[in-house]
């Protein structure tokens, strides 16, 4: 009897063991399949697919200019005078700068002044006919010499007849022979000096007197020239930014006296690539980004360089913008944007919604009216501050998912069914503070 209650309990307990695996496997199985059947809940950002305007832009960093500037080197050497203006002070174009010692320039004008003068009274006489009173005179004097000539010639005639006959000396013969040769000679001047009067004429005179006037008009024009060297002007309207020099000393034509510069309007000269200059054209928007925070400088594209830096191989374009203020100064590193191409109305979602595949192919996790997350491919364009546009793929209204849409593309097809988004409230402005 007893060796059959124990041949009993061998086999009542392996079986009772058996039954309770048995039985804990299912209980596992359930619930395993009823945890399947519940639905995943995940937290996510989402954004809404609005209509906006948006643009493409270049940006790089750049460099301010002044519109215009002026170093303004003296075209005389000569020692400071006077200075009428300061660092800092406006002036405006043609305004007196300074003064330069002139008191040897100013007696050198007096002195050529007085040449050209006499110069244009002789050009005057000559053109009124000098010229012929001069002719008539020589030929006064050729008809007059002739006949002093022609006494003296009937002089020494009648000696010499008188001298044969023995009326008169030798003597008287000689006195009226020299007096003859005197009076031929005189008449021969006379002549000559007619024959030049006659050869010369009254139009190359003329023109002899005008160089002779021109000549002196020159050497005034010069000398006042240097006189107006020694009053300094601005050519531009502006600010003065440098002037190193002050009264009495030696002001050099070799270097810059005074700096003026144009600041009214900034120029801002980028370097862009290649590919980036062929989206831009003279006259595209742009706006320079200002380092104290505040809106934004408007401008336009005004110039493209045709030519490459030959060092960097990229293209140098300006941005003009009125500089209200003087709010940026020369020389300051700025960034500047160029809108290339815009749209004023174009659907568009956060960048941080956008998926991309590794063969580049580009989707969005978009949430339904029930709060299921669907996978949508979409077709993109234009990019801008943190927004890109949509071309194909969404409508206006719907929402897609921006933090914890990467985590969902990663969840299977099966899972990402059964997967149901919690939406992230909004942060206070208080918690964005802190």
């Amino acid at each position: 009897m007893k060796k059959h209650l124990i041949d009993l309990k061998t086999i009542v307990l392996p079986c009772a063991l058996l039954c309770a695996l048995l039985l804990l496997g299912c209980t596992a199985k359930k619930e395993e399949a009823k945890a399947d059947d519940e639905e995943h809940v995940v937290t996510v950002d989402v954004a809404p697919v609005l209509k906006s305007p948006i643009s493409q832009k270049v940006s790089a960093e750049a460099l301010l200019y002044p519109l215009q500037q002026a170093t303004i080197v003296p075209k005389i050497s000569a020692p400071v005078k006077k200075f009428y203006v300061e660092r800092g002070v406006r002036v405006r174009a043609g305004q007196l700068l300074a003064e330069l010692e002139s008191a040897d320039i100013a007696g050198s004008v007096m002195e050529n002044k007085a040449a050209f003068e006499q110069a244009e009274s002789n050009y005057e006489t000559v053109s009124k006919g000098t010229v012929p009173e001069e002719m008539q005179k020589a030929e006064v004097d050729v008809r007059t010499t002739k006949d002093v000539m022609d006494q003296a010639q009937k002089l020494y005639e009648s000696r010499q007849a008188l001298y044969k006959e023995g009326a008169i000396a030798q003597k008287d013969v000689n006195d009226a022979q020299v007096a003859f040769t005197q009076a031929r000679s005189q008449y021969e001047i006379a002549q000559s000096h007619l024959k030049s009067v006659q050869n010369v004429g009254q139009e190359q005179s003329i023109k002899s007197a005008s160089a002779q006037r021109d000549q002196a008009r020159g050497r005034l024009d010069s000398a006042e020239a240097q006189l107006s060297y020694s009053r300094v002007v601005s050519p531009i309207a502006g600010v003065v930014t440098d002037r190193p020099l002050y009264n009495g000393e030696m002001a050099s034509n070799t270097a810059p006296m005074i700096t003026i510069m144009d600041t009214s309007q900034i120029i801002a000269r980028a370097h862009v690539s290649q590919e980036e200059a062929l989206q831009l054209k003279v006259g595209d928007a742009a706006s320079l980004v200002v380092a104290d925070g505040g809106a934004p400088l408007p401008g336009k594209v005004t110039v493209i360089s045709p030519a490459l830096d030959p060092i960097s191989t990229t293209v140098e374009v300006w941005v003009q913008a009125a500089n209200t203020g003087d709010r940026v100064k020369p020389g300051t590193s700025i960034r500047v944007d160029m809108v290339t191409q815009s749209l004023s109305d174009a659907l568009i979602i956060p960048e941080a919604a956008v998926l991309t595949s590794t063969s580049g192919n580009k989707s969005v996790m978009v949430i339904d009216s029930e709060n299921k997350p669907h996978k949508k491919p979409v077709t993109l364009g234009i990019r801008d501050n943190g927004n890109v546009q949509v071309k194909e793929g969404l409508e206006n209204g719907e929402r897609v998912v921006t933090l914890g849409a990467f985590e969902l593309s990663k969840l299977e097809e099966e899972v990402l069914a059964k997967t149901k988004v919690q939406i992230q409230p909004p942060k206070e402005e208080d918690d964005e503070d802190e």
